[in-house]
């Protein structure tokens, strides 16, 4: 179906004050397959059709209840047999996922929660994670090769993360939460940036903007794509575009032969 596909995920932190920096319409002129963006805190009628630079055929918007807040947005020339808002998962309706469906993949643009606010909401995090483990280990024993990216809010080992020590009672880098991560991974799911820079230390995906933190690369990476493993032997390139500004978060990207 293809020779190869290219992705990028971005959490943009507001596509709107994005789109108004002018940092967001690159992404229409470059050669991604699928462009997955969270945190768009955005309805679809507030997102100018042109906010990519181009009109991509398929644009998917879910939005969360709570107006301003949340959101991701998918973007695909593909033509997809599927598509879901996964409330199976998204139980609260905040606007965390695409799920699309092409060839035998099945792909996820997700906006996992953040855990920092409080005890209830580093729970609700935790039942997050394993209600998405559910469904994607579910669809890989109907066949389907999974991919899915996003913000997932945990940096999984301390090279991930500049201050990992400082960091490890905050949520983002507690054991429980990079349990998860080590789950995934014993699963057979690949962290593909790891995959290609297993020892890359000092690349990081968000930084602090109270703290100024970007001019100081003192960052976490808690942006990935994952694939499952019967996908290992396609991964072409997997980084981080940790030049490119806009958001408090760096593009991560994907390249797989298909």
């Amino acid at each position: 179906m293809f020779d190869t596909l290219n992705f990028i995920s971005w959490n943009v932190n507001g596509i709107r004050a994005v789109h108004k920096k002018g940092a967001i319409e690159w992404l229409g002129y470059e050669d991604y397959d699928i462009v997955a963006l969270q945190e768009i805190k955005a309805e679809a009628s507030q997102i100018p059709k042109s906010v990519l630079g181009r009109v991509y055929k398929h644009g998917y918007i879910n939005s969360s209840h709570k107006k301003g807040q949340s959101g991701v947005a998918l973007f695909t020339d593909i033509e997809p047999l599927f598509y879901s808002e996964c409330h199976e998962v998204d139980i609260l309706h905040e606007g965390r996922i695409n799920e699309i469906h092409f060839a035998d993949i099945a792909f996820f643009n997700v906006y996992f929660p953040n855990g920092q606010r409080d005890e209830e909401r580093l729970k609700y995090k935790l039942e997050f994670y394993d209600r998405f483990f559910e469904r994607i280990e579910s669809l890989r024993s109907e066949g389907k090769s999974i991919i899915f990216c996003g913000d997932v809010n945990t940096a999984h080992r301390p090279i991930d993360l500049a201050r990992p020590k400082e960091n490890s009672t905050v949520s983002g880098f507690l054991p429980e939460e990079r349990a998860w991560i080590d789950k995934l991974t014993e699963a057979g799911y690949i962290d593909t940036f790891r995959y290609i820079h297993p020892n890359e230390k000092d690349r990081y995906s968000w930084w602090s903007m109270r703290t100024m933190a970007r001019s100081r690369n003192i960052g976490w990476r808690i942006d990935y794509f994952f694939v499952s493993s019967d996908l290992k032997d396609k991964i072409i390139d997997a980084d981080i575009l940790d030049t490119v500004e806009g958001s408090d978060h760096a593009p991560v990207t994907l390249r797989l032969a298909i």
